[in-house]
Order: C-alpha cells, then structure tokens, then sequence
C-alpha cells in the first residue's frame, strides 16, 4: 500500500566534483537523460559518429552500478512492507471465518422468516395480473361502446341524410379506432365500411346537386322574368313622374294661376327585388324557391370529404354547360316571341351566380364568373347582330331593344358590364329609324288617302282633347261649344297621331341605351320624317289629289294647323328626351313642310286665279274709247269682287289671316297684271282718258274691297294687301298724271312708279288718245296750241325708246 501511494521522483544528477573535463559532462548527461526517461538515441548517434562506443558503454555501466544501491534499498523497505501485510491478512482470516458462520446463522433465520410473505406475494403478483386483465377488458368495453355509439349515430344520420354529421362520426371512429381497434374484426369492419359510407354520401349529394341543376334552370328563368318585370315597373314609375312634371311645367309655361304640385311617390317596390328575390341571406329559398342549400350542402361535403377542388371544378363545368345550353335560339319559333325567355333565362343565370359569389364561400371565383359573363355578353350580341339584320319591322326591333335595356338595367345593379350590349343597340339605330320612317310613311300615305277635305266635326269634349288639346293646335285656350267644327280635316289629327308616335318610339329606342344626350338624334330623324316623308306625301297629295278651291282651301288650312303642330312636336320630343324647352327653342329650323305649304297656297291661288280669270275675261267688253268715264266700275270688276267677298266670308273660317292675307295678294297681283296686261295687249289698238278713268275706279273698287279687309290683318298686312295692285294703280297714275315726263325722274319715278315696266309704259303711251286731239296732234289745226300733257307724254315716249 505504500509503495502503490508512493511517488515517482525526477531524478536531477549531482553536480560531479571536477566537473570541467568532457566524460564527466557527457556522464552526466547521460544520467540526466536516463533519470528523466528521455531518449537516448542522440547519445548513440553521436557515441557512433565520433568514434568512440566504448566510452558510452562504460557510462551506462557506471550507471547500472551506481542504481543497484537504490534498487537494493527499495527491495529492503518493501520486504517491511510486505511482512506487515501477511500478518494483517493472518488476522483478517480469522475475522472472515466468524462473519461466515455468522451469515449462515442469518440466512437460516430470514428462510424461516421470508418462506409464508414469499408464498403471500406470489399471490399478489397472481391477483394483480387478473386485475389488469380486467381493466383492460373493461378499456375494450367502454371502447367497443362508443364505437357502437359512434356507429348508430353514423348510421342516424344517414338515414335522417344528415350527411356532414354522420362525416363528422365516421372521421372520429377512423381516427380514434383505426389504430385501436378493440378487435381484428372490429378493425376490419371499420376498414370496409369507413370509404363505403364516404361513397354512398358522396353519391346522395351529387344526386341532390344534380336535381338542383335541373332545379335551377327554371328558377333562373323565372327569376329573370321578375327581375326584368321589375325593372320595367320601376321604369314605368319613372315615366309616370316625368309625365306628371312636364305637365307641371306645362302649366307653368301657360302662366296658369293655380299652384301644380309635382310630389314624388314613394316607391313601396323599390327594393322589391332584393325583399322578394334575395330575401333570404343564408340562401335559402325566396320568392321564387331560389334556394341555394343543395348547393351549398354540396359543397360543404365535399370540402368534409377532402374534394374540394374537385367539386368547384365540377361546378363550373356543369354550369357552363347550361349557359351554353340557354344560348340555343330555336329556328322552329320567331325571335320575337321567344327573346324574352331567352334574355330572362341569362338574366337569372347570372342573378344566381352573383349570389353564389356572394355567399358562396369561394365555391366560384369572381374570375370564373366574369368569363362566362363575357361568353354570354359575346353570344348575345351575335344574336341580336343576327336578328336585327333580319328584322324589317320596326316595332319588332322597338321591343326587343326595349327588353334588352331592360335586361342591361337589371344586371348592372349586380355589377356586370353591358356596354357591348348598348353599342349593338346604337349600331342599329339608324336600321331602326329607316324602318319606322317606312311604317309611317305607309301610315301618312294612307291617312291623307282617306282625307275627305272636310271639316272635322267634333260632338263632345273628350273629342277635342284627343284631337285638338293633345296636340296643341289649338288657336285659344277657351273650349268651344259643342258640336264644334273644326278648321282642318281629320288628316291633321291622324298626321299627328302618327308623328306624335314616331318621336315617342324614337326616343324611347334612345333612351336608357347608354346616351345621355341623344335630342339631336330624335331631332335628326323628326326633320327627317317631317321634311321628307310628311313633306313630300302632303305635296303628292296636292299635286294628285286637289282639284277644287274647296279641297285647295281646306289643305291650305291643314297645313296651316300643322304648322303649330310642327311646334308641339319639338317641344314634345325635347320634354321627352330631357332637355329644356328653351334649349330646343334654340335648335329649331324653319317651318319643315315649308314645300307642301307653298304648293297648297299655290294651288289655291291658282285655282282662285282661274276663278277670276273666268270674271275678268269680261275686261273684252270694255269701252277703251268711251265718251264720258264710267262711276260704278266695268262689269269684270263687280264680278271679281262679288267672288272674292264671298270667298273672303268662307275663307275666314277655316285660313289663318296670314295664309288669307298672302292667297289674296296673290290673287289682287294676279288680277292687277291682268288689267295691266289687257291694256298693253293687242287686243287693245288704242284707249283713251275716259277709259282710263273707269279703269282707275276699278282700281279703287279693289282698293276699297282690301281696305274693308283690315279688320281681319294687321296694319302691315292691310298695307301688304294693297301693294298687289301697285303695278295697275302706278300705270293708271301715270296715265292720268299732269306731268307723265316725271317716270323719267329716277327717284320720283322710285317712289311712285317703281313697280312699272318702261317697255309696257312706251306701248301703252302710245296707245293714248287724247280727245281734244283724238290723234295727238297729228290730225286737227295747226295753228291751235299743243297740249302741255300730250306733249309731257310724247317726251316720255320719245324718251323711253331711245333707252330702249
């Protein structure tokens, strides 16, 4: 035990006396090297490389010998040692032998002891064993339990077709008995029927949602139905307050004194379509059965069921399918009847999809549900480009528009785009007016076939609103007595119905359309109807049709009222188009049946022209040589003014003073070019003073019968009047004058004979004899004076031939 605890120490060799020679170093050396357990293999090297081995050899002898003292040394101090252990080991023997005899005594007790507690916990260990066994067939019990628990309420709900919650009991026994499972067979009946079950839930609900498909495409046709119905109600409603402010404004216009209140109704129906329609947020079923819940039961199974994707795919699928499916136009039925269900079937497709985006938890993508509406947006247009193109009736096309704007209003409440579909409708606007200006130029055609050129003769009051009122043709806001006869016939009504029906259709294919400002438009196609078709049809009725003054008159009169007409229509087509009256005040143009007026009163003045002409054929009888001037006037003259009085009596009723005041100007004209004309004809070899002179009375006959006249013209147009007669009442002024030389003078002959022909004044001046001369001087004593007239005349002649 001491040696073991004993250290080793580092030998450090002494320093040897003498130290100074070379053996002594390297012995020492060699010791040092020995002692610290270095190697010694540089001493070898280097005994060998000078030579000298022997010397080495001897050092590490001398090494040996000095060490064997030490070692000798070492061995007496562990002898001790060791004698001192032999000893311990003699005494620890005996101790060994008692502590023996010593266990065996203990072992022989504890066996005596440990034998009954031994036999005792065997039947511990043999109790607790049948303990565990059963708690564990207890842990199976509560196990098999629940899994039957499970299974019952599975197999409940099913059979109730509560699908998602017998799902919800499948996956609790898949996940907290597939690994667990109390039996192998249990195990294996899960195995077997966990998909089965998933299968057969899988299988129910795609029924269902296939029944919903089929369901679906009825809803969406009746819901679009109703949504588009609603549209138009509510458009209606929007119509009925116009209507009721411009009467207000109307009124207004008319400066009448009694308050108009315009008060908005309250649109009970406003949202009729989201209370009706959408009235059930979770989607369930509204007004129509609009019922999302197989969808969404759908759905939500297949998400349970992990195929998710999968059911969106097949969602889209199928719904594409049926929006490709409600494209097809049957060729078997006219567009016409079936364009509403055509359009009501894409409305309520799309009503259902934007619900389904809406509520439908991601089942459909904003994306998706803009492609289809693309594809629709595109089909609809290549129908309506393809049913336009064929259509040739106007209302046709009216109608379909009509619906289309409808179905454009209704969709935009749910965000979809229409503008493609409004650029198909403004492409055919012009289509659409071309064909309505045929429809009414057959209409116009046939109301003026059916004109009889009579008055009309309105027995009560409703007749005279309808005809008269409604188009404001009226001459004074004060009702007539009844029965009233009317200054025009029925074809101005009939006309106005007609017109008054094209700038209604016109604007309502230009309303709701995408344009704003569209009066131009209307405004384009009334001019249109008015100045090409209305024009012309009045004309041809003139040209064809008119062969007596009574039938001239009572055109005349016609185109008179329509004049005022042209008027309401204007108004009629800003107020309905939106704009203010005094914006439309401003477009208008002149009178548009300006063609058809003038040929009315020419014809009535040329028939009043052949009339006269009739009288004053009776010029031939008058004495152009009498002896003394007639004071009642020639026979022609009483005879024109007899007619043109009786004429005036009749005319005044139905002509306005305006179109009366230009047909006898251009009567009196024509009547003073006549007398003009009979003077300056060859009839007519020579006259003299006195005949002038009863010419000049017949002037002031006719002068007298215009002046009788003013009370029906204004000052003007009295004035107006007599100037018809300038050129006859010039020509006889002239011939009565002192000084006839004055034509010659460029401002008197200006002012007082501008309307005469210098040509007609040198042929009829010659014509003039003189009666104390009866051939100017040519004949008689030559030695009497000259006549200062007849020689003022024969200047003026001489004068205007040399101008000739």
């Amino acid at each position: 035990m001491q040696l073991s605890a004993r250290t080793r120490r580092k030998v450090v060799p002494a320093t040897a006396n003498g130290g100074d020679s070379a053996d002594k170093l390297d012995q020492l050396l060699l010791s040092s090297a020995i002692g610290n357990g270095e190697d010694l293999g540089p001493f070898v090297r280097k005994a060998f490389a000078s030579g000298k081995p022997e010397t080495l050899l001897q050092h590490l002898r001398q090494f040996s010998r000095s060490k064997e003292s030490e070692i000798e040394e070492v061995c007496k101090a562990h002898y001790q040692d060791f004698i001192l252990a032999v000893d311990d080991l003699r005494s620890l023997l005996s101790d060994v032998d008692s502590l023996k005899s010593a266990l065996s005594d203990s072992n022989s007790k504890l066996q005596s002891v440990a034998g009954p507690l031994l036999a005792s916990l065997d039947s511990y260990v043999e109790a607790q064993t049948i303990s565990k066994n059963i708690d564990l067939a207890l842990k199976s019990i509560v196990s098999c339990v629940k899994l039957m628990e499970l299974c019952s309420r599975a197999n409940h709900h099913l059979s109730n077709n509560n699908f998602y919650m017998a799902l919800k009991c499948t996956d609790a026994l898949e996940s907290e008995f597939s690994d667990k499972a109390p039996s192998s067979t249990l195990k294996r009946m899960l195995e077997k029927k966990t998909p089965s079950i998933r299968s057969y839930i899988e299988r129910k609900v795609n029924k269902e949602f296939g029944d919903w498909l089929v369901e679906i495409r009825v809803v969406s046709r009746n819901l679009g139905q109703l949504a588009i119905g609603q549209a138009s109600s509510a458009r209606q409603r929007e119509e009925d307050l116009r209507i009721k402010q411009r009467q207000a404004e109307e009124q207004s216009r008319l400066s009448l004194r009694d308050c108009v209140y315009a008060l908005q109704e309250e649109d009970d129906d406003e949202n009729g379509l989201s209370n009706g329609v959408e009235s059930d947020s979770n989607g369930g079923a509204g007004l129509l059965g609009f019922d999302l819940t197989p969808l969404y039961r759908a759905y939500h199974i297949h998400q349970t069921l992990g195929l998710e994707d999968r059911f969106k795919q097949y969602y889209f699928e199928n719904r594409k399918l049926q929006l490709t499916s409600d494209f097809q136009v049957s060729s078997m039925t006219p567009f016409l009847e079936s364009h509403q269900t055509f359009f009501a079937q894409i409305a309520g497709f799309f009503i259902v999809e934007d619900r389904i985006l809406r509520t439908g938890g991601g089942l459909i993508s904003k994306i998706e549900v803009e492609n289809l509406w693309d594809a629709a947006v595109s089909k609809m247009c290549s129908v309506l480009e393809d049913q336009f193109s064929r259509m040739q009736t106007a209302n046709h096309l009216l109608l379909i528009k009509d619906y289309v704007s409808l179905l454009g209003v209704t969709l935009r409440r749910y965000g979809y785009p229409i503008d493609a579909l409004l650029d198909v409708l403004s492409k055919h606007r012009d289509k659409y007016h071309e064909l309505l200006l045929s429809d009414c130029r057959k209409q116009i055609t046939e109301a003026l076939a059916a004109d009889k050129f009579e008055q009309m003769l309105m027995k009560k009051e409703y007749e005279y609103s309808m005809n008269v009122l409604s188009f404001q043709i009226q001459t004074s806001d004060i009702v007539p007595a009844f029965p009233y006869v009317a200054p025009f016939s029925s074809t101005v009504p009939d006309c106005c119905r007609i017109v008054r029906s094209f700038i209604e259709d016109s604007v309502s294919f230009m309303s709701y359309g995408g344009h704003l400002e569209f009066f131009d438009v209307v405004k384009k196609y009334l001019d249109r109807l008015l100045g090409e078709v209305l024009d012309e049809a009045l004309l041809k009725l003139i040209n064809s049709s008119v062969h007596g003054v009574s039938q001239a008159m009572q055109v005349a009169a016609n185109m008179a009222v329509l004049e005022r007409a042209c008027d309401f229509f204007f108004r009629h087509a800003a107020q309905l188009s939106g704009i203010p009256l005094r914006m439309a005040e401003r477009s208008r143009r002149q009178f548009p049946l300006t063609k058809a007026r003038d040929a009315a009163e020419e014809m009535l003045s040329g028939l009043l022209k052949n009339k006269v002409d009739g009288f004053m054929s009776l010029i031939e009888n008058v004495n152009w040589m009498a002896d003394e001037p007639l004071q009642n006037g020639n026979e022609y003259v009483n005879e024109v003014i007899i007619y043109l009085e009786t004429l005036v009596s009749t005319a005044q009723q139905i002509l306005p003073a305006q179109v009366l005041r230009r047909v006898l100007q251009d009567v009196l004209s024509h009547i003073s070019e006549t007398i003009v004309g009979a003077v300056y004809g060859d009839s007519v070899k020579r006259f003299n003073i006195n005949a002038i002179m009863g010419i000049d009375v017949d002037i002031r006959l006719l002068e007298s019968f215009a002046d009788n006249l003013a009370p029906l013209f204004t000052d003007g147009d009295a004035n107006q009047l007599k100037t018809a007669l300038a050129e006859s009442r010039q020509l006889v002024n002239l011939l009565l004058s002192n000084h006839p030389e004055n034509f010659l003078n460029p401002v008197i002959r200006e002012r007082s004979y501008n309307a005469l022909d210098h040509r007609k004044v040198v042929t009829i001046s010659e014509k003039l004899r003189d009666p104390s001369d009866r051939l100017f001087g040519t004949f008689g004593s030559r030695g009497a004076k000259q006549n200062p007239k007849k020689k003022s005349l024969d200047a003026l002649i001489k004068r205007l031939r040399d101008v000739s």
